[in-house]
């Protein structure tokens, strides 16, 4: 299966795709995907179909059988036939949003070097659940080193390595509560820097900007207690 639009070409706003199936549950599935499907805490994408003759909102994307991504349409829509060709049309403010918040947690979780026991992905903001014992002495201090990064306009790069040698550095995984996404035979990792002058290298499935500089400064908001040595941190776009 090729690889999905929403991986090859992130920064993509609208593609032409033919549809493949209609499930029992009016979920569509086209040949090709411009919206990321829900995964790894970053919610599905939303935008539109336009066909001869029709357009249906999709309000969100999930995963199907198969590695299909189900686009999931307005209720009261019509939906398109299958096999006719359709324009995919990302709601490009929306994705982008993501893709900025994904990239401002992955530097989250450099300048607190803690596992990482949970986390989520808005428009515009975010968070990190990390085991941490003590909260931190100075979250200002935290809030600059992010900010830091960022203004290095950092290049943010995808790479592959296999599932063997995903399982030979384990500490490549920063994620307690979310398995990487592995068993395909190969892993994708993010990289924020170059491979001589790395920040951070770790799996990710979901999609990012490719400079830091684009995620624009963001704050940090308190620190709250879950559990027992589980603190969240809290991140928004500024």
């Amino acid at each position: 299966m090729a690889e999905p639009l929403y991986r090859t070409a992130p920064y993509q706003r609208e593609a032409l795709a033919r549809v493949r199936a209609l499930g029992p549950d009016r979920g569509i599935v086209c040949d090709v995907s411009i919206f990321y499907p829900t995964g790894g805490g970053q919610p599905g994408d939303s935008g539109a179909l336009r066909w001869q003759g029709g357009s249906v909102a999709v309000t969100t994307a999930v995963k199907g059988e198969g590695g299909a991504v189900v686009l999931v349409p307005d209720a009261a829509a019509a939906l398109p036939p299958v096999g006719a060709e359709v324009t995919q049309l990302l709601d490009w403010d929306r994705r982008h949003a993501h893709m900025r918040v994904h990239t401002a947690l992955h530097l989250l979780s450099v300048v607190i070097a803690l596992p990482v026991t949970g986390g989520q992905i808005g428009a515009g903001k975010g968070r990190l659940d990390f085991n941490m014992p003590e909260p931190p002495a100075d979250l200002a201090a935290l809030e600059a080193e992010v900010n830091a990064l960022i203004a290095r306009d950092l290049a943010v790069t995808e790479h592959w390595i296999t599932d063997a040698e995903l399982a030979a550095n384990p500490g490549l995984v920063k994620t307690l509560s979310v398995a990487p996404p592995a068993g395909q035979g190969r892993v994708r990792l993010i990289r924020i820097g170059t491979a001589t002058e790395q920040v951070d290298l770790q799996p990710c499935g979901g999609t990012h900007v490719a400079h830091t500089g684009e995620i624009g400064a963001v704050r940090l908001g308190k620190i709250e207690n879950k559990r027992r040595q589980n603190r969240r941190v809290s991140l928004e776009l500024g």
